[in-house]
């Protein structure tokens, strides 16, 4: 078993920035641009390769705060009202990670309006320049129809901007992008398909080493960016990873195969980042695009992990959840003869704390209940009868593990949201 992973931090955040812009077409790929104005805007200022850098994560994880599709949707006002709640959120979410810590205070404040230098300080801290620059290359793309020829609305977005300088942004930044925005091919860039190639050809960001621990915060992190979305999902990750360990080690797996476990758990769900809360939190029945959009979750979940070398493991059993004995199962319709035994038990702790957990549309079922449903689901082919038979044989303790880990995740839970109100208000 790998000891360390060698992460491509730049394609994992290509990656991951596509996921969270699935929310809804009119923010297609829009992380991604903001990432290549604002490296254009720093680069024209002159800043160093390092400051470039953080520049760009920080552009490709700006928004990852917004948890709902009306969320994203108000950040596409150039003048927006209440704009911080979003990035207290971003910024609450990436402190945890060494990896993220001097991006997150960036996130935090990538909304902060210049005000003739009143906005040098905010939440009572000094802003970084990082995010007065980032705020204003994200104006600059909202403010580009991409419906309509680029090169035609230059001027006018050009002239926008300049207007609003020393108001809404510092002015030495307005006069970088001004002299930026002269030129046909930044443009053309900007709305190019292909801009992440562009991108990585400018930018230099060194692959990250990352041991098993890190992995696991890694994980952590993500899982809680998902879950948070909503009071119902908010300790779903931390109940499959629990439980999935728990069925690992019943199952023989070694100690650090169960690390992988956990880990492959704390990952199932990363592809619901392109879901929004909305759907997540909806007490009624899916209409079958709003299921479409669910069916698409654990595919991301394989391209965004895809981008981390040597995960192939913990991929497979992470993106492989939604998949079934027969066949029927989804987004790859793998069956008996692909699926490893790995991805059948964080199949099986998918299902279980689902059926152990309330629901928007239910409350949680009683153990006899779901037994029943998973007994049923092996007769029909669906998930492995030997794992079940091992939840069966030992229902009290692994429910008591699942249940102690979404305790102290509910208790997190709770921590953020007032964290988070008494941020914003």
């Amino acid at each position: 078993m790998r000891s360390n992973y060698n992460v491509n931090l730049f394609d994992l955040l290509m990656a991951l920035s596509t996921a969270v812009d699935l929310v809804s077409p009119a923010l297609s790929g829009h992380h991604k641009r903001v990432a290549h104005i604002a490296f254009g805007i720093g680069s024209e200022l002159g800043w160093k390769p390092e400051a470039l850098n953080d520049l760009v994560v920080a552009g490709a994880l700006h928004d990852i705060g917004a948890f709902s599709l009306q969320q994203r949707t108000d950040t596409l006002q150039f003048d927006m009202e209440a704009p911080y709640r979003h990035a207290e959120a971003g910024y609450l979410f990436l402190r945890r990670f060494d990896l993220f810590s001097q991006t997150a205070s960036v996130v935090r404040h990538h909304h902060a309006r210049w005000d003739d230098g009143a906005g040098a300080v905010a939440f009572g801290e000094k802003v970084p320049e990082a995010s007065h620059l980032l705020h204003l290359a994200d104006r600059v793309d909202i403010l580009i129809d991409r419906q309509r020829n680029v090169l035609g609305q230059a001027a006018d977005i050009t002239r926008r901007i300049e207007d609003n300088a020393g108001r809404m942004f510092l002015p030495p930044f307005v006069d970088a992008f001004g002299h930026l925005a002269s030129r046909e091919y930044f443009w053309l860039d900007a709305v190019s398909p292909h801009v992440d190639r562009i991108l990585a050809k400018q930018v230099k960001l060194a692959a990250v080493e990352l041991g098993m621990d890190e992995m696991e915060n890694l994980a952590v992190l993500f899982s809680r960016i998902i879950d948070f979305k909503s009071s119902f999902t908010s300790t779903h990750t931390s109940g499959v990873a629990a439980t999935a360990e728990a069925l690992s080690g019943l199952a023989g797996f070694s100690q650090a195969e169960r690390q992988q476990m956990r880990i492959a758990g704390y990952f199932h769900d990363l592809g619901k980042l392109a879901v929004p809360a909305e759907i997540l939190e909806k007490p009624a029945k899916l209409t079958d695009q709003e299921f479409n959009v669910i069916r698409g979750h654990a595919f991301y979940t394989r391209r965004i992990l895809e981008a981390i070398s040597g995960l192939d493991v913990i991929n497979e059993w992470a993106s492989s959840h939604h998949e079934r004995l027969d066949g029927d199962g989804y987004p790859f319709h793998d069956g008996d003869d692909e699926l490893s035994l790995g991805a059948r038990i964080v199949a099986v702790a998918d299902v279980f704390t689902a059926l152990a957990e309330d629901r928007p549309y239910r409350k949680a079922m009683t153990p006899d209940e779901i037994l029943e449903i998973l007994r049923q689901m092996t007769e029909d082919a669906k998930l492995d009868a030997k794992i079940v038979e091992l939840l069966k044989g030992n229902f009290d303790e692994v429910n008591g593990v699942r249940m102690n880990a979404q305790l102290a995740a509910a208790k997190e839970y709770n921590e953020f949201v007032q964290a988070l109100s008494v941020a914003t208000g």
